[in-house]
């Protein structure tokens, strides 16, 4: 398996893992495996629940050549693979710790050999390399969901672009491109509580007003994206997270009031879903795809 590279995803709560074949740019089929991690335990607690289930996929699918693409909320030093989270809920023990020499060293793999990645550039970096935006130079990326994420993609490397907290309107990006901002603006227009989008998609037709919170949604980003598209030179905009589910209830007011703003962008809906970040973290090593 020459140009099979392992791509892993860090969250507050979990690790999932799954190998990635570079020549197909797809997960392998029974690779995929996830695992639930105390991010407040210490740090021997949270490395070592994190190596056992990377070394059981390596050693199930008989990989010798161990390679490695790590997917990893910030702030953190992707390059040195440092981690510098101190003041959030989570990894607090690992604060400082340089996590790419800790786990070559448990793995017995080449400090090379292992590379971290923003995780919402990561969402983007496999839209890039196997997704919706395929063939793009510069792309635009947006996690829609319980907060805005973004990265930016120039000539297939994604980074980090952390536009959540961009001002916009009466507040910031995140205030008005997030679940949160439905469950308000439910709120203010009924006066009830819903727990997030998919609930109000099931409630169409049958609540009035809606359809107008999705048509309000849709200008509110079209605002954002030709602003920030227009900054970034980019061609083609990939939106992704919990919310895109919902696309085709605001997608076509979406396109309409782009049009209206005679923008050219293309809107790509995430093709790749929840394996996105693993194709893209894998696929930071596709420069290192023979044996070495």
């Amino acid at each position: 398996m020459i140009n099979t590279v392992l791509g892993v995803d860090i969250g507050g709560s979990h690790i999932t893992a799954a190998l990635v074949d570079l020549e197909t740019k797809a997960i392998v089929a029974g690779s995929e495996k996830r695992k639930f991690v105390d991010s407040n335990g210490s740090a021997e607690e949270i490395l070592s629940s994190w190596c056992t289930l990377i070394q059981q996929t390596f050693e199930e699918h008989g990989i010798t050549d161990k390679r490695m693409g790590i997917a990893m909320p910030g702030p953190f030093d992707y390059e040195q693979g440092i981690s510098l989270i101190r003041d959030q809920q989570k990894f607090r023990s690992l604060y400082q710790m340089n996590l790419k020499e800790a786990l070559a060293k448990r793995l017995g793999m080449d400090q090379m050999d292992i590379v971290f990645i923003n995780d919402a550039a990561a969402f983007l970096q496999g839209e890039v390399f196997g997704g919706a935006a395929m063939n793009f130079d510069t792309v635009l990326g947006l996690t829609l969901g319980t907060g805005l994420g973004a990265a930016m993609s120039r000539n297939g490397e994604a980074h980090d672009a952390a536009l959540w907290n961009s001002p916009f309107k009466e507040g910031i990006a995140e205030d008005y491109l997030s679940t949160r901002w439905f469950l308000q603006a439910y709120r203010e227009l009924t006066g009830e509580e819903i727990r997030g989008v998919k609930e109000l998609t099931e409630l169409d037709g049958s609540r009035d007003g809606v359809h107008a919170l999705f048509e309000e949604f849709a200008g509110n980003l079209a605002k954002f994206i030709s602003d920030k598209a227009g900054e970034y030179s980019a061609a083609v905009v990939v939106l992704g997270g919990n919310i895109s589910n919902a696309c085709e209830y605001f997608l076509p007011a979406l396109n309409q009031a782009l049009k209206d703003k005679d923008s050219s962008l293309q809107i790509r809906i995430a093709e790749l879903k929840e394996d996105a970040a693993l194709i893209g973290a894998a696929s930071c090593l596709r420069d290192l795809e023979k044996p070495h």
